[in-house]
């Protein structure tokens, strides 16, 4: 075969995994490979980013919602550096990604040349949190495995990001090498022992609660975790940000765990015997501080089903422990059927009135009602529409009012950082937008959006439309929740003086709208969603609205008196 540039075989490795699309900011360290999009770019879009940050929360948003790595380019030191918050949002979110960073020339390294970076010291697996692995490809001959493996990686086992390094010398050198063959993730399965097992368990208990979530499902393993849930007339809540894993409109449907939880549904998992954990991590967020369970041995039986064996027993010694990919243990368990009257019907029905309970609004202040809002979006988005959210309180609003028809209707549509992550939003719709065509509805904070609003000029390059409602109270308003809780009255640090939002997004070439009271809202949602070009309404919050529970005014109060309680 003809010899050609390694950085041009990157492209065509890319290419024969399935990527159509990447996300990045150009760096001079890999000239080689922006030459290769070139070269290829009837199969393959590189799509040009503002900030290595808002690029590598496209590619994450890509993995997540399609199951295979989202694919993000960097240069060195400063952009890998920025970059390093996507990929700790796909580590913690168990999403594949694959993280290229172009890097100093071969005779440059160990000399701290410019902007030189170790990177497997930096993203190593040691730093617990960063990647699963970090790689450095020197032969160019190389090229295929190493791609071919970062993309296996990522998506066996525990999905997650891996890192693979690019010396700028060896991207010009010239090989005659072919990419390997398009890499598919393996599914392990259920032995047969623990299918029945599982079974014995479920039929000595009294108040079993299935949670639901983790990356890399399908429909079909939605389909088969419905089938099952319906057979045994089980409770299903979904686990933190992966609410779309199980229908919310379903009458075995509990809730989400996760923040804001709802009191009765707390309660439910403390109060239940036997939890089937299918998928998720059981994290901070998931487990409310490690609280709802336990650790290392929660007081309720536990079951858990997880794609990765070393995350099995190290946070919860459980009951019984299953390796699965979710696809497997989804077919396995709608194999199981009860035989007989389950004795938890009305523990089940408990469960879903609970969470019906949850979704009616308490009166707030200001004329802005965020729940009637939420009731617009519900209303008029298509039940395929992709839903985005970065970290804060804003964010609440979304988790407890609107309800997400799950995988089982086709497509995922929750789109959030379980790592808590500001600024996702709004790279996310776009790079989502872009990579599916589907409708992409924002809800950001102030904050939140400043953090990566740029990225509205990308939307505009490309011509992606998204639609983003920005809550602008003036405040970083998590962070106020939680001082007006702990230093009642002593406001510092937290305080914002804002753009005109509306002003700004249309200087970026969307539509920007200001709205101040309710009615205001629906029109302009409907407006939006029937205009080609993207639109920002901008929707002025009173900053006492601060939480779906309560009020910046009830919290202080709170906190004054626990302060003032005699002891």
């Amino acid at each position: 075969m003809a010899k050609q540039a390694a950085g041009h075989l990157i492209v065509e490795c890319l290419v024969a995994q399935g990527v159509d699309m990447v996300f990045g900011v150009p760096g001079e360290s890999y000239l080689g490979v922006l030459d290769g999009f070139h070269a290829y770019r009837d199969k393959i879009r590189f799509i040009i980013n503002r900030q290595e940050g808002g690029a590598a929360y496209m590619a994450e948003a890509v993995g997540k919602m399609t199951g295979r790595p989202g694919v993000c380019f960097v240069t060195r030191g400063p952009g890998a550096t920025n970059a390093s918050i996507g990929l700790h949002t796909a580590f913690q979110d168990s999403t594949p990604m694959v993280l290229f960073i172009g890097d100093v020339a071969s005779d440059m390294r160990d000399r701290e040349a410019f902007q030189e970076v170790d990177f497997t010291a930096f993203f190593g697996p040691n730093t617990k949190g960063m990647a699963k692995r970090v790689e450095r490809i020197d032969d160019p001959r190389r090229i295929p495995e190493y791609v071919a493996r970062a993309f296996a990686t990522a998506m066996n086992g525990r999905p997650g990001p891996v890192v693979l390094v690019l010396p700028e010398d060896m991207l010009v050198q010239e090989v005659d090498v072919a990419p390997m063959p398009k890499v598919e993730p393996a599914h392990l399965g259920f032995a047969p022992d623990a299918l029945t097992r599982l079974q014995t368990m479920l039929q000595q208990a009294k108040r079993p609660l299935v949670i639901a979530g983790g990356s890399v499902w399908t429909q079909q393993a939605a389909r088969d975790l419905q089938l099952f849930a319906q057979a045994w007339q089980l409770p299903v809540a979904n686990a933190f940000r992966f609410q779309d894993t199980f229908d919310n409109f379903h009458p075995q449907y509990a809730g989400d765990v996760g923040i804001g939880l709802n009191p009765k549904l707390a309660q439910r998992v403390k109060d239940s015997d036997l939890i089937l954990a299918v998928g998720p991590r059981l994290g901070e967020m998931t487990s409310s501080g490690y609280t709802l369970f336990e650790s290392p041995r929660p007081r309720q039986k536990l079951i858990h089903i997880h794609a990765s064996a070393e995350e099995l027993n190290r946070v919860y010694q459980a009951d019984l422990a299953v390796n699965s990919s979710m696809v497997a243990a989804a077919q396995a368990l709608a194999t199981l059927k009860p035989g007989t009257k389950v004795p938890w019907e009305s523990w089940a029905h408990e469960c879903h009135a609970d969470y019906v309970a949850n979704r009616i609004p308490q009166a707030l202040p200001g004329d802005i009602d965020m729940p009637a809002i939420v009731a617009s979006v519900q209303k008029h988005l298509p039940a395929d529409a992709l839903l985005t959210n970065g970290a804060g309180n804003f964010a609440s609003w979304m988790h407890r009012f609107f309800q997400y028809h799950g995988l089982i209707k086709g497509h995922k549509t929750q789109l959030a950082p379980t790592s808590g992550a500001m600024g996702y939003g709004v790279p996310a719709g776009i790079g989502a937008a872009l990579a599916s065509g589907r409708t992409a509805f924002t809800i950001a904070g102030d904050g939140d959006f400043l953090m990566n609003g740029q990225e509205l000029a990308t939307a505009v390059q490309y011509g992606a439309k998204s639609i983003i409602v920005l809550l602008n109270n003036g405040a970083y308003g998590t962070i106020r929740m939680h001082q007006e809780r702990e230093y009642p009255t002593r406001v510092s640090g937290s305080d914002l003086k804002n753009p005109n939002f509306a002003a700004l997004a249309n200087a970026y070439g969307y539509v920007g709208v200001r709205i101040t009271r309710t009615a205001e809202f629906e029109p302009e949602l409907v407006a939006a969603l029937a205009r080609e070009q993207g639109t920002l309404i901008e929707v002025m919050l009173d900053v006492d609205v601060i939480t779906t529970r309560g009020t910046l005014t009830s919290i202080r109060d709170a906190a004054l008196a626990r302060q003032n309680k005699p002891t």
